[in-house]
């Protein structure tokens, strides 16, 4: 198994200690790029994926880099309603 279907597996588990960091290497394997959005957006990020124009917009976590465990779900689950994860 390599190492992102190891972070895949992690991510599946939703565990409370994923990191924004974890997120973009997770959301590049499934093809969203990060996308600000402008000067004044603050924290909020956009990921699209190109191919199929989905987004998915989330919060960059601060201070630290713990995602929310309430984000982890919605990404989960927009992966899961777009087919990309089961």
């Amino acid at each position: 198994m390599g190492a992102k279907e190891k972070l895949l597996e992690r991510f599946k588990r939703k565990p409370k200690d994923f990191t924004y960091e974890e997120t973009l290497s997770l959301l590049a394997y499934f093809g969203y790029h990060e996308h600000t959005k402008g000067a004044t957006s603050g924290s909020r990020v956009r990921f699209k994926n190109e191919a199929t124009g989905s987004y998915i917009d989330i919060h960059r976590p601060h201070p630290g880099s713990i995602m929310k465990e309430w984000m982890v779900k919605a990404i989960y689950q927009h992966l899961q309603n777009n087919g990309l994860i089961k």
